[in-house]
């Protein structure tokens, strides 16, 4: 499996919506938003987070891992490799509920029961990806693309918000810091989104190109890799 990560508003589920009509050879699977944004548990966990980040930061980070981790095991069992995800288990530790733990949304008690979950969780029972594809794109820009699809539950976003997560994933997926050691070789695939891709074809194809490229090299290196981990393992 592939996965697609960005910050809040990079476009990446328009990305991947695109990108599906695009290659239907490739398989998409959209973030599951409304889990924590609509009415599954009885109110938007995603609004209360924004609204009182130290009551809920906890209870939504908690919440995240969890369907992030039930999909991930679930999905890994899939042999086909030509499959994108939006988003991960992965920024949402490194990103989010370590920017929580940051502006102490998140306080020490918290923070370590939210490591002990993912240390137990994550390394051991999911499988690394094949790779990231990181639309990387200014703050700035993003803010007003959050702003322009007017979801309900960002309309306390703030822009300062923003600024942090662009910081954490250019940390996670460019720089790698103290990632686990499973992911300090997975390739990345970087690509500048911070031009309309939707309204501009040609830049879009650009982006098209630039994965089905990512995907072929990585594969090729991943399929060498398992069959001689297969031979010493005979």
């Amino acid at each position: 499996m592939y996965i697609v990560e960005g910050n809040i508003g990079a476009g990446k589920s328009t990305f991947l919506k695109l990108l599906a009509k695009q290659t239907p050879e490739i398989s998409i699977v959209l973030e599951p938003v409304y889990s924590w944004q609509d009415k599954t548990y009885g109110e938007s966990l995603l609004a209360n987070f924004y609204q009182q980040p130290k009551r809920w930061a906890y209870t939504f980070e908690t919440l995240t891992m969890m369907c992030r981790v039930k999909e991930h095991m679930q999905e890994q069992e899939n042999p086909d490799l030509n499959r994108i995800f939006e988003r991960s288990i992965y920024s949402g530790h490194y990103c989010f509920a370590k920017n929580s733990f940051a502006n102490n949304f998140l306080n020490k008690v918290e923070w370590h029961m939210y490591e002990d979950w993912f240390n137990f969780l994550v390394p051991t029972r999911c499988q690394t990806p094949v790779g990231f594809i990181y639309l990387r794109t200014a703050p700035d820009i993003c803010y007003e693309r959050a702003k322009k699809r007017n979801r309900s539950a960002e309309k306390t976003l703030q822009l300062s918000y923003l600024k942090q997560l662009h910081q954490r994933h250019d940390d996670f997926l460019i720089d790698k810091k103290e990632v686990i050691p499973q992911l300090k070789e997975t390739p990345v695939l970087i690509l500048d989104c911070d031009q309309e891709f939707e309204a501009d074809s040609k830049k879009f194809q650009e982006h098209v190109a630039a994965v089905q490229t990512f995907l072929a090299q990585t594969q090729a290196t991943f399929s060498a890799t398992r069959a001689l981990q297969k031979q010493i393992n005979k």
